[in-house]
Formats: C-alpha cells, structure tokens, sequence
C-alpha cells in the first residue's frame, strides 16, 4: 500500500501584481496550474482548470481518468472562453501526480499540458519528468539550441500546448512505479526560472517536510528576483511499492498530434503545428467517445448560428422586399391630394 504526505507553497513574486497560479492538494490529488491571458484571464483559467480536474478525477480515480480530466477541463475553459468574450485567449498550463491502482498495483500518475514541470528526486538525484511545451523546448529538439541556451533564450515562454487556447488538447501521460523515500516536485515556471536544479535538488535532499522544503524553494526563488508567479507542491512517498514488482519504472504511449496556432490577448501564447517522435515524451490521445461529443456540441453551436443568421437574412430579405411592393404600388398608383374643381371637359384637347 502507497500513503503519500505533501505540502505546498505559493507567492506572487516581485514583479506581478495577482497571482495567477493555483496548487492543488487533494487526497491522492495533486496539480499545479498557472494561468495566462490578461488580469483576470489567467485565474479564471486556472480556477477552472483544478476545479475541473479535481471534480472529474474524483468521479473516475484511475489513470485514465486523470487524462480524461484534463481533457474535461480543457473543454471547460475553452467554453467559459467562448461565452465571456472579455475571457477570450485565456489558458494555463496544468501538470498533476495522482495515486490510482492499476492491475492490483499503486501507480503515479502524471499528466502535463504546458510548461509547468513534474520532478522526481530518487536517491539524492533530481530528474524531470515532464516535458516543457513551450518553442524554446522545440528548438532544442531541432538541435538549433543547447539546454543552456533554451534557459535564457527569449522565446522560452511561447507555448506549443497550454489548456483551453483550442477546442481539443492532447494530454502527456506517463505511470510511475512509486519507491518509499521518493519526492515529487510540482512547479510552475516561476520557480525554474529562478533556481538551477542543482538548487532545487539542494533543498530537496535537505529539508524533511514537504510544506517547509515547498516554503524554502519559494523564498528562494523570490530572492532571486521572483519575476513571475512562484508555485510548489512537494509530494513524498512515505510507504510504497517495493523496486522488484513487476510493474515498468516508467510507462507511457508515444504522441502523435495537430494543433492550429493561436494568440492569447497579445500574450506570449502560441500553439504551433506540431508531430513529435517517441521518446522521452509520452502522451495519450484523447478519448474518442468524448472527442465525438465536443465535436457533436461545436457542430450544433454552428448550426445554431446558422439558423439565427439564416432567420435574421430572412427577416432582412421580408422587410426589403415589403418596401418595394408599397413602393411600387404607390409609384404607379398615385393618390389624389388636392380637388381643383377641374374636368376633363375643361382640358383642351
């Protein structure tokens, strides 16, 4: 059997003026969102998203539905977006660690949508898990730039993937094999914007408690200049799986994915064309039944524009041609004004 113990810890930083990032801390639940599109878009978007997840997740509680989640809540957001256009180009991103069972054995789940990251620190060694979605990460795909260089680079917070920017979102997806004394890190950019991993790793092999080790890593990223939001949530493994289970350290499914581009309110969001190889970079398709339905549900609001479209021409086209009809009436059916006391007889012909 698997307990988990967490703690979390969250600042708006030195330079922004609201915190638009949000932690979740739920029995077997844990997530980091951090939301993007003007003052209040981005926590409307996160909101939105960790209150979907955590609602959906604990209808299903499996490995499939945590994506499923995600996919729920992608369609949430982009809904909201799309009634409230003030709302419009909002987004987050949203990593998450869920404890299911699978096959009679616990597994972590891990999702991610964006460039918040998931890290694992197993026996005194940092490692990441997720992989950033963002163009800087692509580039150094392509081999056009080095790990160092994508840190720094100007381009590092363009997203290639983020919730709720587009209709559909394919969700990164990868089951671990938990190991008692294991430690999870869950973080928004804010965080590795501002420690290297060796920093990170410092404070993790260091401090015991996961609420404390959480407080620690987010002072230290605001004494580092704290440019952006800064949100952690810190998950142990206190009882777990033994390593000789026949259960894979790492399992996952390969991505295989279109999206269109985007802009988000003049923010630095942008969703590219992308097809990526297997790798270290898993994901997993969305569910088709549930895919069909957004389908089913976009179709219907267009034919309902449609129809109302169609009915205003309509009434536009009534009104018009009504004109005409009393206009041509009375042009050759003229009307008499004034009696002149004139006949025909005195008209001379």
């Amino acid at each position: 059997m698997t307990l988990l113990r967490s703690g979390s810890a969250t600042d708006t930083g030195l330079v922004r003026s609201v915190n638009q990032d949000l932690a979740v801390e739920f029995p077997n639940l844990y997530a980091v969102a951090d939301g993007m599109g003007g003052h209040a878009g981005g926590e409307v978007a996160a909101r939105l998203a960790v209150d979907t997840l955590s609602a959906s997740f604990g209808r299903q509680p499996t490995g499939a539905g945590l994506s499923e989640a995600v996919v729920e809540a992608n369609e949430v957001v982009w809904e909201h977006s799309l009634e409230h256009p003030e709302l419009r180009g909002m987004g987050t991103t949203l990593a998450a660690v869920a404890l299911v069972n699978e096959d009679g054995h616990d597994l972590l789940a891990l999702v991610n949508v964006g460039d918040s990251r998931v890290y694992r620190f197993h026996e005194g060694e940092l490692s990441q898990i997720t992989t950033d979605h963002s163009l800087a990460e692509e580039m150094v795909k392509s081999g056009e730039l080095t790990s160092e260089e994508a840190a720094v680079h100007p381009h590092r917070h363009i997203l290639t993937r983020a919730l709720g920017v587009s209709a559909d979102v394919t969700v990164d997806v990868w089951r671990i094999q938990p190991a008692r004394g294991d430690r999870f890190l869950l973080c928004s950019d804010g965080l590795t914007n501002e420690l290297e991993e060796s920093e990170i790793g410092q404070v993790l092999g260091s401090v015991s408690d996961p609420r404390e080790a959480s407080d620690v890593l987010v002072r230290a990223a605001r004494t580092h200049g704290g440019s952006d939001n800064i949100t952690v949530v810190v998950v142990d493994v206190v009882v777990g799986e033994t390593e000789d289970d026949a259960v894979p350290a790492v399992a996952a499914v390969a991505p295989d994915f279109r999206m269109t581009p985007v802009e988000s309110n003049g923010a630095a969001v942008a969703v590219a064309d992308l097809e990526t190889e297997a790798d270290a970079e898993p994901a997993e398709e969305e569910p088709p039944s549930r895919r069909e339905r957004r389908k089913a549900k976009r179709r219907a609001r267009r034919v309902a524009r449609g129809r109302r479209l169609i009915t205003l021409r309509t009434l536009i086209f009534v009104i018009l041609l009504a004109a005409v009809v009393v206009g041509g009436f009375l042009w050759y059916h003229p009307v008499a004004k004034d009696r002149t006391g004139v006949t025909t007889a005195d008209v001379p012909s």
